[in-house]
């Protein structure tokens, strides 16, 4: 959609009514009065609310999935949860790159969503895989236990290879999904003009709000679905979700505003062009610059100063000026706004890591405590996840309805607090997270050794697992910060042609992240019995220890870096 035309004949709209650089599905001029606004946003936010039901469908409950139908270690299954949750998060880059470069938001969001759920023939694809490599029978524990050889306690290769094949087409699929929503529903928002532009900055609070619901349905009865239900069902039912998602987004198609591509190049090949010309210039003398730079009228501001280097990219090798030999002053700008990210990129990569733990070992964790509630029904171990979820929901209309108004008559900024100084808050109470996840840990071990635990794995240590709770909630507000201040962050101050990447790029943290993560848990279970499968005789307290101590360092670092951050947009800090 983003490519049409605006047609040629049609009735043209009233000027102020129109949105400068959107058009309607048909391709021409859009009224802002019956088009864009909250109107779309809510098929947009549907679609993700469906799109996240059925991703945590699988994510959620993948380490219990390994562990138990396909007999993996705890630390192998740790480390494969979080290789799949880094690829996942990591594809996003090149969906976007579809997105911006090719196809454009809507189709891509479209293509992605059928790859979930559809193949040729109507046959089921990424989750429909999903659900049928899960009905395969796998040995039981009790079997599991009653011999030792661990061959024994492998599923068929068969079931393997195809649930591991299905496991990666979902994340493609996501990959495709993922930042074009996001960047779609900001668009539907002018953020030139005023009261558009205060609901977008809203648009990002209420779209992790929103989305955090189809988490919650997922953490409270899917799980148990796929623990006394049965898998294949467990898994099933995300597929059905992702078909209402793509229903919701087509039904809203009439009401969308598309951005309009015009004919000048890709703005991957003019930001990669300013890095190669400066390179080219690498000889250039200062003064020989400094001549250009007045000649050119780049501004002797901040900004203009920082990375001074690439503004040799204004100069072309052989003295010539030809049109397509050098580049423009908006051009080395868009470069200087790209390669400001990239410090804050790096120093969020230790958030990154702690974020990886609720959906591994905070759910193992979970599994040895006690998890019975009222009369013979026990809470699924990942079901625990939910209290992200409710301190989200909880604290999402506080932080946009209270703190901020608060924020915003003391600081006399449109948000209330800069984005940076909300991602950083969010830093710090991961890091609180981590501390207290330790704590708790050493008290469960403590209470193990007490009642003779220590060589009985199976047997349910006697601590409520509502001592886990303090860490789920303070993740949740560690997210109403640092997640949706980096997502609001990277679409902003990305040029407007990359907002799909830019949005990539906040997901890509994960990515590595999980990658890092994954790494971190390999070279430890290497070296160490921090990762014993008997969660008794582990000691997950040191490994807690070692990420607060990594995201401690991780936030002083930030903190350096976002010091001295020059916003792309002032007006949006």
């Amino acid at each position: 959609m983003a490519y049409h035309p605006i047609s040629g004949g049609t009735e043209i709209p009233l000027l102020d009514d129109t949105v400068d650089g959107f058009v309607d599905h048909k391709g021409r001029l859009v009224r802002r009065s019956s088009s864009g606004g909250w109107r779309s946003a809510a098929f947009i936010i549907g679609v993700e609310v469906a799109e996240r039901f059925a991703y945590y469908g699988i994510a959620s409950n993948l380490i219990s999935f390994l562990i138990g139908p396909l007999g993996q270690s705890t630390a192998a299954a740790a480390a494969n949860v979080n290789i799949w949750s880094g690829a996942a998060s990591l594809l996003p880059l090149l969906g976007a790159f579809v997105a911006d470069a090719y196809l454009g938001r809507y189709y891509t969001i479209i293509v992605a969503s059928l790859v979930y759920i559809l193949m040729q023939r109507k046959l089921f694809l990424g989750l429909g895989l999903l659900a049928v490599s899960a009905v395969f029978p796998s040995p039981s524990t009790s079997e599991c236990q009653k011999n030792s050889e661990l061959a024994s306690c492998s599923p068929p290769q068969l079931q393997v290879i195809l649930f591991f094949f299905a496991l990666y087409l979902v994340a493609v699929g996501q990959g495709g999904h993922k930042p074009c929503v996001q960047a779609f529903g900001a668009d539907q928002f002018d953020g030139q003009d005023p009261a558009e532009g205060k609901a977008k900055s809203s648009f990002f609070n209420w779209w992790y709000f929103s989305m955090c619901f189809g988490t919650l349905a997922t953490l409270s009865f899917l799980n148990y679905i796929q623990d006394n239900l049965g898998w294949g069902l467990g898994f099933g039912i995300p597929c059905i979700g992702m078909v209402i998602a793509l229903l919701i987004f087509v039904l809203g198609t009439k009401t969308y505003r598309y951005s309009i591509v015009g004919d000048e190049k890709s703005p991957f090949l003019r930001i990669g062009q300013v890095f190669v010309s400066a390179a080219r210039n690498w000889r250039t003398t200062d003064s020989s610059l400094a001549v250009e730079e007045v000649a050119r009228g780049t501004l002797p501001n901040q900004g203009s100063q920082q990375f001074r280097f690439l503004n040799k990219a204004l100069l072309a090798p052989d003295g010539s000026k030809e049109d397509g030999k050098v580049c423009s002053v908006s051009d080395v700008e868009e470069a200087k706004a790209v390669l400001r990210l990239f410090p804050i990129w790096a120093t969020c990569l230790g958030y990154a890591i702690v974020f990886a733990q609720s959906s591994t070992f905070f759910t193992k964790q979970g599994i040895t405590m006690d998890r019975s509630l009222g009369s013979g029904f026990v809470i699924p171990a990942a079901s625990l996840q939910s209290f992200i979820t409710l301190g989200i929901i909880i604290f999402i209309p506080i932080y946009d309805r209270i703190f901020v108004p608060i924020a915003r008559s003391l600081t006399r900024k449109p948000s209330g607090i800069t984005m940076l100084q909300r991602i950083g808050t969010g830093i710090f109470f991961s890091t609180i997270s981590m501390v207290i996840a330790a704590l708790v840990e050493i008290e469960r071990l403590k209470t193990a050794e007490e009642y003779g635990l220590i060589d009985m794995p199976n047997v349910t240590v006697p601590m409520s697992v509502f001592w886990l709770i303090p860490q789920y909630i303070l993740f949740g507000i560690a997210d109403v910060f640092t997640m949706v201040g980096l997502q609001e962050f990277f679409y902003d101050q990305v040029p407007n042609d990359l907002r799909s990447i830019g949005l990539a790029l906040y997901l890509s943290i994960f990515g590595i992240g999980n990658f890092l993560s994954s790494f971190l848990i390999s070279v430890v279970d290497k070296t160490t019995s921090w990762f014993n499968n008997n969660l008794n005789q582990a000691h997950l307290d040191y490994f807690y220890w070692l990420l607060a101590g990594l995201s401690a360092v991780g936030l002083v670092s930030y903190l350096y870096f976002a010091k001295s951050y020059i916003y792309n947009r002032v007006n949006t800090m």
